[in-house]
């Protein structure tokens, strides 16, 4: 697999069965972007090695909550957004994400139908 981290245009994974992208989070204020390709790689991987598997659910998980931590990072200057983060604001923002992504699927109605 590989993931592709794009900025401010978010991030892509790609494996040999399917490809994922990852929107960043849209921010009123960029502080400080030093450190958010490092917060990313370790939400990806340190969600990867909590859930302990890496299936596609699981990878498009952890691309969530690498973005998430990433667009924390940039909040601040250096860490100090990271070591003030609590854990449910984080779940908020991974919610967010889902919002951001979301959508439904309505089939067109044909006629006569």
């Amino acid at each position: 697999m590989v993931v592709v981290k794009k900025g401010e245009h978010g991030a892509m994974l790609f494996t040999r069965d399917f490809a994922f992208f990852a929107p960043a989070y849209p921010l009123d204020d960029v502080f400080d972007p030093t450190g958010a390709g490092d917060a990313f790689a370790g939400g990806f991987v340190g969600y990867l090695a909590h859930a302990g598997v890496l299936d596609a659910p699981h990878l498009r998980r952890a691309m969530i909550y690498g973005s998430a931590l990433g667009s924390f990072a940039v909040e601040r200057f250096g860490l100090e957004r990271l070591v003030d983060l609590q854990r449910e604001e984080l779940q908020l923002r991974v919610r967010q994400f889902r919002e951001l992504t979301a959508f439904e699927e309505v089939l067109p109605v044909t006629a006569g139908a």
